[in-house]
């Protein structure tokens, strides 16, 4: 399905592919304890409206959803783009809490912010590690879950099959993890986070053609405190050279079986992503309820809902009607 298509399908009436305006905001954020966090976010819409929760990744922030979040809040969503742990406002409550950045921790964090809020259910939408993160709430607690949009489809990992080696090209992709796993890469993340993020922008969507300003809005995330040890640890922990926090270990074991996903759900390709991402054949039988999948033309890299606002926005909005 191209971009023009995806546009137009529930009236959006723009530019599926129109590149975020440099100066757009949230405007002022709010905050909230949820679990081990101080959660800075986000939230359009009303306040009554069916909830949709936006999860950013990796390096990435809130500014993803910049475009997709006033849209679906015109549609009568009520809209909440939090800073995932170690990004932006978002704050560790205890200095002695674990930065951890483990897959189950990011997705407790999901469900911590859902209880804190009062919100029952919500729609979930992701892109990189939001899409894993979303993935894995969907999985583990459907209960809680209204429909699923994933960018790459089916992200769920573990320990076990980061063993496998992958062939010469495929481990190329993944440079930067190997980077991470020495201390070599971990001091030249914290001493050049910035210059590294807007290498990772540009061959995760090569054809994305970004300013200074769309990605300084973005890049000041990359200041919390905790950004540095939570993106190393996150990489670590993948290959098995960081230790999680047993507190999870349940849940990891669900996870390494990879289970299905039953909610409704539509999973988003960009035609131009440079980021490592399976090819949509390989994950489809993951989502075992109503399902469709879509790739999105005209250009689009790895950040799709910055990419491709209108796109993203119309997926959420076709699950949430199914």
């Amino acid at each position: 399905m191209t971009t023009a298509i995806a546009a137009a399908g529930l009236g959006l009436g723009r530019p599926a592919s129109a590149a975020s305006p440099a100066l757009s905001s949230f405007g002022p954020l709010k905050r909230i304890d949820a679990g081990v966090l101080s959660v800075s976010y986000a939230e359009l819409g009303p306040a009554d409206g069916p909830v949709v929760i936006l999860l950013h990744g990796w390096p990435y922030d809130i500014h993803t959803y910049v475009d997709v979040a006033p849209l679906l809040a015109a549609k009568g969503h009520r809209v909440i783009v939090p800073f995932l742990r170690g990004n932006g406002g978002t704050r560790f409550l205890s200095p002695d809490t674990p930065r951890n950045g483990q897959q189950a921790a990011l997705a407790v964090d999901v469900i911590a912010l859902m209880d804190s809020l009062r919100i029952d259910r919500a729609l979930l939408g992701g892109c990189d590690w939001g899409a894993r993160t979303a993935c894995i709430v969907a999985a583990l607690w459907p209960e809680r879950v209204n429909g699923l949009v994933s960018v790459s489809g089916y992200l769920i990992g573990s320990q076990e099959l980061n063993k496998a080696p992958l062939p010469p090209k495929a481990e190329l992709q993944w440079w930067y993890q190997y980077y991470f796993a020495t201390e070599r890469g971990a001091a030249g993340y914290a001493r050049n986070t910035r210059d590294f993020a807007r290498l990772i922008w540009q061959t995760a969507s090569p054809k994305w053609g970004f300013d200074d300003e769309t990605f300084a809005r973005s890049a000041a995330s990359f200041d919390n405190p905790d950004h540095v040890a939570i993106s190393i640890h996150n990489y670590r922990w993948r290959l098995g050279l960081a230790q999680g926090e047993a507190r999870f270990d349940a849940f990891e074991k669900q996870l390494a079986a990879f289970p299905n996903i039953r909610v409704p759900t539509i999973t988003l390709e960009g035609d131009a992503n440079g980021a490592p991402h399976p090819a949509p054949a390989s994950y489809a039988g993951k989502f075992s309820g109503w399902y469709r999948h879509r790739t999105i033309d005209g250009g689009v890299g790895h950040n799709l809902p910055q990419e491709a606002p209108a796109a993203f926005a119309d997926a959420v909005i076709a699950v949430g009607h199914t």
